[in-house]
C-alpha cells in the first residue's frame, strides 16, 4: 500500500492535484482485490474499479510497452484502465499496476474530478457517448507499481463552443517520461530572405485576441502574462478613479519613464499602447522607403499601408533560425522596423546587429514590447543615445496585464518625439493609464518584472522540452520571449482540433514569411502547459 500511495502522490503532484481530488482507482479485474490497491483505496476513500482484460485491450494507449502486452493483452494496463474508467464513469480515474502480472502485489493511483456531474440512472446509457477521456499524466513507474492519471471530458455537440472541461487551470499533464532530454529539432525552411513590396493575402490585422474573443478556451494565443495585473497595481489604478473629473496630466508618468531609462523627459512620449506609436510613426514621419523585417508583429506594416506607403519586406529564413542579417536590409531604406525579441519567432537579436542597421537619414524602429520578459533586458537599446535615428517602443501591456488600459511609450530623439506628439490627439492617455505607467516604473515593480522574466524562462524551457517529445513538432531554436513558434505539417488543422479540445493557439499564417504550418504558443504556468501537451497529443492522434 505504501508504494502505491507514494507513486500516486507523485503523479498527483505532477498534475497539480491533491488526494482530495481522487474519485476512483482502476485496474485489471484480477488485480482489484490485491491488498495494496484495496488499502490505498480505503485510505483515499474511493472505490476500486476492475476491468476485464479484453476491455483494456480495446483501448488505444499513447505509450505502449511489450511486457504488459504479452502478460495481459494490452500495451499499458495503467493507461488503458485510467482512460476507460474516466470515460465510463464521467469522472476522472487513475490506475497503478504492476508492470508484470507475476509480481505479487498491485497498486493504483487516482484521478481528479472534472466539472462533469455524476450521471443519473436516466442518463447513464448515453454517458459513454457524451464523454471522452484524456490522459493527464502518462504511466509512471516505481520498483513494483505503475500509475497513470486520466480524466473525463464532457463533450456537448449542441453547445456553441464545445470545449473540454478538463480541470481547473492549476492542474496539468507532462508529456513523455521523466528525465527525457530535450532536443532541438532540425528547422524546416519556409521562406527565403528577400525584399519586395506586397499586396498579398496575409491578414495583417489579425491578432491573438481574435482567437479567444468569442469562445471559452484556455488561452495560449495572447502573450499577456497570466494572473495580472497584480493586486498592488489594481489598487493604484482603482485609486486613480477619484480624479477622473480632471483632464489627464502625463508629466509625472513621463518623468518616471525617463528616470527608469536614464533619459531626459523630452526623449519620452507616452502612448495609448505600442499600437498607437506605430500609427503615429506612419503618419508623422516623412519616409519614402519603409522596410519591415518579418516575420514580426504586423501592425507596423498595416499602419504604414493605411497611409499609402508601399512597404518593403525583409523575410528572415528558418534555416538561419530567423536571425537578422543586417546586410539584407536595403541601403536606401529610410525607415526600418524590427522587433526584439521578435513576435512571433521569440528570437532575441544581438543589440549590435540591430544597431548596425542605423544610417544617417534613416529612422530605426525597434519594437521592444517583450523586452521586459527577458532577464536583465539584455540586448535592449532603450536608453541608448548614441544610435542615430533610433526609436524604441515599449509596452506595459504584456508583463502587467494592461491590454484593456492601453499604455506604452516611445523613446527617441527629441525632434522625433516632438513630431510624433504633434500627431497625437489631446490627452491621448487616460489618467488610470498614466498612474499605471508611473507605478510600473518603480524599483519594486521593476524587481517584480525581473522575477517574472526569470520565471517565464523556466516555464518556457518546460514547454520546449514537452514539445520536443513530439516527432511532428519543430520549434524555433533559441527562443527568448514569453512565447514559442512551432512548425507542424498541417498546423492549421491541428489548431482547429486544439480548439475542439479547449485550447486556443495563435495561427501563424497571418505573419509574412510564415504559412499554414506554423503556430505560436504563449508560455504559461507548468500545469496549464502540461494540460496543453496532453491536448496536443490528442490533436495529433486525431489525424493519425
Amino acid at each position: 500500500m505504501d508504494e502505491v500511495l507514494a507513486l500516486a502522490d507523485a503523479v498527483l503532484r505532477e498534475a497539480g492535484l491533491r488526494r482530495a481530488d481522487v474519485r476512483s482507482l482502476a485496474t485489471l479485474d484480477a488485480r482489484a482485490p490485491e491488498a495494496g490497491l484495496v488499502g490505498a483505496a480505503a485510505l483515499l476513500g474511493v472505490p476500486v474499479r476492475g476491468f476485464a482484460a479484453e476491455e483494456l485491450a480495446a483501448v488505444s494507449v499513447p505509450h505502449p510497452s511489450a511486457l504488459p502486452l504479452a502478460a495481459t493483452g494490452t500495451a499499458s494496463v495503467a493507461e488503458a484502465a485510467a482512460l476507460l474508467a474516466a470515460e465510463e464513469a464521467a469522472l476522472p480515474s487513475a490506475e497503478a499496476v504492476l508492470p508484470e502480472a507475476a509480481l505479487p502485489t498491485a497498486g493504483a493511483a487516482a484521478l481528479p474530478a472534472t466539472e462533469a456531474a455524476l450521471p443519473t440512472a436516466a442518463d447513464g446509457a448515453t454517458r459513454a457517448r457524451a464523454e471522452r477521456a484524456v490522459l493527464l499524466v502518462p504511466k509512471r513507474k516505481s520498483a513494483r507499481v505503475t500509475c497513470a492519471l486520466a480524466a473525463s471530458v464532457p463533450f456537448r455537440p449542441n453547445e456553441d463552443a464545445p470545449g473540454v472541461r478538463l480541470l481547473p487551470l492549476t492542474h496539468g499533464y507532462i508529456a513523455g517520461e521523466p528525465g527525457s532530454p530535450p532536443t532541438i529539432p532540425t528547422p524546416h525552411t519556409t521562406a527565403a530572405m528577400d525584399m519586395h513590396t506586397h499586396t498579398d493575402a496575409h491578414d495583417l490585422r489579425h491578432h491573438g485576441d481574435a482567437e479567444v474573443r468569442d469562445d471559452k478556451l484556455i488561452d495560449l494565443a495572447v502573450n499577456v502574462r497570466t494572473n495580472t495585473p497584480p493586486d498592488w497595481l489594481r489598487e493604484r489604478i482603482a485609486d486613480s478613479l477619484t480624479g477622473l473629473a480632471a483632464y489627464p496630466d502625463g508629466r509625472a508618468a513621463r518623468a518616471a519613464v525617463a528616470d527608469r531609462h536614464d533619459l531626459p523627459a523630452n526623449r519620452v512620449l507616452l502612448t495609448a499602447g505600442a499600437a498607437e506609436a506605430f500609427v503615429l510613426l506612419a503618419r508623422a514621419l516623412p519616409v519614402r522607403r519603409p522596410v519591415v523585417v518579418h516575420p514580426q508583429f504586423t501592425e507596423p506594416e498595416a499602419a504604414l499601408r493605411d497611409v499609402g506607403h508601399e512597404v518593403g519586406r525583409v523575410l528572415l529564413r528558418e534555416e538561419d533560425a530567423f536571425r537578422l542579417d543586417p546586410a539584407a536590409v536595403p541601403e536606401d531604406a529610410d525607415l526600418v522596423v524590427i522587433g526584439n525579441p521578435t513576435n512571433p519567432t521569440s528570437v532575441l537579436h544581438p543589440a549590435a546587429s540591430i544597431a548596425a542597421l542605423a544610417r544617417p537619414g534613416r529612422i530605426l524602429v525597434v519594437d521592444e514590447a517583450f523586452m521586459d520578459a527577458v532577464p536583465g533586458e539584455r540586448e535592449s537599446l532603450a536608453g541608448r543615445t548614441d544610435v542615430p535615428g533610433l526609436v524604441v517602443l515599449r509596452s506595459l501591456t504584456k508583463t502587467w496585464g494592461l491590454a484593456g488600459l492601453r499604455i506604452g511609450y516611445v523613446l527617441a530623439e527629441p525632434d522625433t518625439v516632438a513630431a510624433l506628439e504633434r500627431a497625437q490627439p489631446l490627452w491621448p492617455v487616460s489618467t488610470p493609464a498614466l498612474v499605471a505607467a508611473e507605478a510600473c516604473m518603480s524599483r519594486v515593480a521593476l524587481a517584480e518584472a525581473e522575477h517574472a522574466a526569470h520565471r517565464i524562462g523556466v516555464e518556457r524551457a518546460h514547454l520546449l522540452a514537452g514539445l520536443a517529445e513530439f516527432d511532428e513538432v519543430r520549434t524555433v531554436e533559441g527562443s527568448e520571449g514569453p512565447f514559442v513558434l512551432l512548425r507542424i505539417d498541417g498546423a492549421d488543422v491541428v489548431r482547429e482540433r486544439l480548439r475542439s479540445l479547449g485550447f486556443a493557439a495563435r495561427r501563424g499564417d497571418t505573419f509574412p514569411g510564415l504559412d499554414r504550418n506554423w503556430l505560436r504558443l504563449a508560455v504559461r504556468d507548468r500545469a496549464t502547459t502540461n494540460r496543453f501537451l496532453q491536448a496536443l497529443d490528442q490533436a495529433l492522434l486525431m489525424g493519425g
